[in-house]
């Protein structure tokens, strides 16, 4: 599985702290090795059709868009605040 971080997704997790940075790097080593696995509930965001989301814990979640053998990481945070920009222009790629 290989990772790209938008701009906005970087900047989002440069401001969490450092137990939630933790968290959303264990996420996301849990989705390289699997991506089904139950602890991140991994589902589409509603009204969307390209954007999923996965939780790094109970109130901290990953947004992002997965296309074939690529997932690319788009914002993560609180729940509801994630969620809330979704509509947002797509940023730039940086790969991980």
């Amino acid at each position: 599985m290989r990772f790209q971080r938008t701009g906005h997704f970087k900047r989002a997790y440069r401001k969490l702290d450092l137990g939630q940075q933790n968290a959303i790097k264990r996420a996301i080593s849990l989705m390289s090795d699997n991506i089904n696995h139950p602890s991140l509930r991994v589902k589409r965001v509603q009204s969307t059709k390209e954007t999923w989301e996965a939780s790094a814990a109970m109130d901290l979640h990953i947004t992002f868009e997965w296309e074939g053998g690529t997932i690319t990481l788009k914002n993560c945070g609180e729940h509801n605040k994630t969620l809330k920009n979704l509509n947002r222009k797509k940023g730039q790629i940086f790969s991980s």
